[in-house]
């Protein structure tokens, strides 16, 4: 059979008789090697919310694959909690597991010749870690997102886990009182699942459902409901089709599908984070793509959304409202949709969303028309300047007002800089300056968002400004700035700040710039050295070793 490359191999004559006996040991019949393999690849873990409600989903998509007529193998990835290392020196390992991921189902699915993958995630890195590997074998695949938390509650109030990060510049500046911060640290994330609001996990599986490698309407479960169960064993069962037509990731993921899945991040407010992986998506795919396609998007897709972490709302609240499917039909509508793009149920996109409403439901305030749009641009800006002579990813929505002139407070890791938010040593119109922090310089662009979160919380969202050559938590909003390039670590312009210089963030002139006449800078410049790398072993210092500027997706292959 032509879809069956497993099978082919394992039954060429008396010399692949050792290969057959290991699947019999496993409960095959002669029959089975006829059968496509599918591999399951499994997130579960216990280490995350976000991930410990994995196992029924692997499960039915077993059981769905063997009654689709095809055997399951099922095998592990590693996760990491970006919510529970934040903030630690474990936040550098968050984005290094991208890649770990990514290899990890490759060497799998490559290293037992699988028929086709159904890739099971739930933290942040686990849906572009299996894109990226979905990507790059470019055998059929889809991917099942775990699904997201349901919201917390205290005293009427939504909650996600960015209230607890927030609630700790509110209680340190007297703001809050120690009840409420109890309170909220213990109900903020009241289920399994991922983070609620359309932060990076959310953002990610969302614009999966538009590059058409995940179901629709599958990325706004909740991981506890059943309706999630259901939703992972139909996956497994269109999967097997895909296979039976061999129907591949990159017949999926074009240039015009990644431009799909673009214009739906702007539509839903989507993470900072997103510029960052579908780069090294659409890398893997070997589609061409530039950070500077990000900018074409925002400039003409609306942000339609109202979803935290600058909205009112959390995924399940955009379940209610109709889905991503909803939000995509709204796109097509307005001509902002590629609508002949293939998904992996074989129909195109225009096909899924056919008896979709063209309008959102009135009595919902989540998803809002075009000519009712929230911001008429997207909010995911690439900036550039001497700052970043290669650009920079900046969020624009929610501020009044995004661009501020200040001087500069400089630190070269997150907990100082934190601390002097936390002490009051920054005050209202500072720009703060956390560097080293790059993919290589980290290594591993941590996210920081408590330095963020406290910013919030003492009431200087608005009024302070943070770049960054590392990367921000998709829960975090405000005069924000990172993915800064060239990084620090390789003798980037951020690497010659010193305290005091003043720095402007434009985001209308989408300008990030040191104003520092050129002749200082290149005295500056001759007189700075490299500092040694951080580690010198280990995965982390193969990350630093391998991984591509931020402007690159931070791909290490």
């Amino acid at each position: 059979m032509a879809y069956n490359r497993r099978s082919q191999h394992i039954t060429q004559g008396v010399a692949r008789a050792p290969n057959r006996s290991m699947f019999y040991a496993l409960g095959y019949e002669k029959d089975d090697f006829d059968k496509p393999m599918i591999g399951i690849a499994n997130g579960h873990s216990t280490i995350t919310p976000c991930n410990a409600g994995l196992q029924k989903l692997a499960d039915a998509a077993v059981a769905a694959v063997e009654e689709a007529g095809a055997n399951a193998q099922m095998f592990g990835t590693p996760t990491i909690s970006d919510g529970m290392s934040m903030g630690t020196e474990g936040m550098k390992y968050s984005l290094v597991s991208r890649e770990v991921i990514a290899d990890c189902i490759e060497t799998c699915v490559q290293g037992q010749w699988m028929d086709g993958a159904v890739v099971i995630g739930g933290c942040d890195k686990n849906m572009p870690g299996g894109m990226i590997a979905l990507a790059r074998m470019n055998v059929p695949g889809i991917y099942v997102y775990g699904g997201t938390i349901r919201p917390g509650h205290w005293k009427g109030k939504d909650l996600t886990i960015v209230s607890s990060f927030e609630a700790v510049g509110e209680f340190t500046a007297g703001r809050m009182s120690q009840e409420d911060f109890e309170g909220i640290e213990r109900n903020a994330c009241p289920s399994t699942g991922s983070c609620g609001g359309m932060y990076t996990a959310n953002t990610m599986s969302s614009s999966f459902e538009a590059l058409g490698m995940s179901l629709l309407y599958s990325s706004t479960m909740a991981n506890p409901d059943e309706e999630k169960v259901a939703s992972s064993a139909e996956s497994a069962r269109v999967l097997v089709q895909a296979v039976k037509r061999d129907l591949k990731p990159r017949d999926i993921i074009t240039r015009e599908s990644i431009e799909n899945a673009v214009a739906l991040i702007m539509a839903t407010g989507g993470s900072t984070n997103a510029v960052l992986h579908y780069l090294a998506i659409a890398h893997a795919a070997e589609v061409p793509w530039t950070i500077d396609d990000f900018e074409r998007i925002r400039k003409r897709v609306p942000v339609i959304c109202n979803l935290k972490p600058s909205g009112e709302y959390v995924a399940t609240d955009l379940h209610r409202a109709g889905g991503i499917a909803q939000v995509l039909k709204i796109l097509l509508d307005a001509g902002l949709l590629h609508g002949h793009c293939m998904t992996i149920t074989g129909k195109t996109i225009a096909e899924e969303l056919k008896d979709i409403p063209s309008a959102p439901r009135a009595d919902q305030q989540v998803i809002f028309p075009i000519d009712r749009a929230l911001y008429p641009e997207g909010h995911l800006a690439i900036l550039k300047g001497n700052l970043a002579q290669n650009g920079a990813v900046a969020k624009i929505t929610g501020l009044k007002n995004p661009v501020i002139t200040g001087p500069a407070r400089v630190f070269e890791d997150e907990q100082s800089a934190l601390a002097a938010i936390l002490d009051d040593r920054i005050r209202a119109g500072d720009v703060l300056v956390l560097r080293y922090l790059g993919p290589q310089g980290g290594p591993g662009m941590p996210e920081m968002l408590a330095p963020t979160s406290a910013l919030i919380g003492k009431g200087l969202g608005e009024s302070v400004g943070l770049i960054t050559d590392g990367r921000f938590s998709g829960g975090t909003w405000g005069m924000v700035v990172g993915h800064v390039a060239p990084e620090a670590f390789v003798g980037g312009t951020i690497a010659l700040v010193q305290e005091g210089d003043s720095i402007t963030i434009d985001a209308h002139k989408l300008l990030l710039q040191l104003n520092v006449d050129d002749r200082e800078l290149e005295r500056r410049r001759a007189a700075w050295t490299p500092p040694p790398p951080r580690y010198t072993r280990g995965v982390l210092a193969k990350f630093a070793a391998l991984a591509q500027p931020a402007d690159k997706g931070a791909v290490t292959g």
